[in-house]
């Protein structure tokens, strides 16, 4: 982290709730005396945390250049900065880009993680995504549409063959496709779970399967701020494959790892 109070800061706004920002967060929104935040995937309520005096700028219409100009603007000027970004800026952020021009013109900057929205979406529907002989991985990934080019190593079919459970983000408006490329390898009948601005007051939970739930989608209109989970830790009942944790094993030798496996 860097310690220059007058750093730019690229701040996590978690899922959407006001109340799942992380206490530093909400400190440095007190503190900040400008504010660049997402419009379109960001609760109102979460700018209730900044200081009333503020500047308070929607990033929605602005592109990558115009942000950043705002930003070395404001940093220029004295004031403390902080970049809103909706969930955690390790995924989906843009922030390489941004601080890549930052460092370009001399500002500093730090992160401060956040609650991502697939972590607000598995706990809505009260799900573990890894679960013991079942799924021990979670891929993080998106589809490409009007988006940036996926690399080639960086396929769908190439993920889905791992079987591992599958989180998908700007895929809501593809999800019948991909639910065709997904079926050869999780199988008709696997679940799937949609949620829609997980955590926000407009939040909606979509439950199905490969086979079904692109109707649901369809149905409900969605359009963005969702995202997809695939895979079978999120069955409805225990998967009769499901093993437990070996760290939690009562017939684990637990004086042996106190004493780092000396005996």
């Amino acid at each position: 982290m860097n310690d220059d109070p007058r750093a730019v800061q690229f701040v996590g706004a978690g899922p959407g709730a006001a109340d799942l920002l992380t206490v530093r967060a909400a400190r440095m929104l007190a503190d900040a005396e400008v504010v660049l935040y997402p419009g379109s995937y960001l609760d109102a309520e979460v700018l209730a945390h900044c200081s009333p005096d503020a500047e308070l700028v929607d990033t929605g219409d602005m592109d990558l250049d115009a942000i950043v100009a705002r930003l070395v603007e404001a940093h220029r000027a004295g004031h403390r900065v902080v970049r809103l970004v909706s969930g955690d800026p390790s995924v989906y952020s843009a922030v390489s880009e941004q601080t890549r021009r930052l460092d370009g013109a001399g500002v500093p900057w730090a992160i401060t993680p956040g609650v991502p929205a697939y972590a607000a979406a598995a706990a809505r529907v009260g799900r573990e995504l890894t679960v013991p002989l079942v799924a021990q991985s979670v891929v993080l990934t998106r589809t490409q549409q009007r988006s940036t080019a996926m690399p080639e190593t960086e396929q769908l079919s190439a993920f889905a063959a791992t079987r591992a459970t599958l989180v998908l983000h700007l895929a809501i408006t593809r999800v019948r496709e991909l639910m065709t490329e997904l079926a050869p390898h999780y199988g008709a009948d696997c679940p799937v779970v949609v949620v829609y601005r997980a955590s926000q007051p407009a939040e909606r939970v979509l439950r199905g399967t490969v086979a079904d739930i692109a109707d649901a989608v369809e149905a409900a209109d969605l359009r963005q701020a969702a995202v997809v989970l695939v895979g079978r830790a999120l069955a409805d009942r225990p998967d009769p494959q499901a093993g437990e944790s070996h760290l939690y094993d009562p017939a684990r030798d637990r004086a042996a790892k106190r004493m780092g496996g000396r005996r």
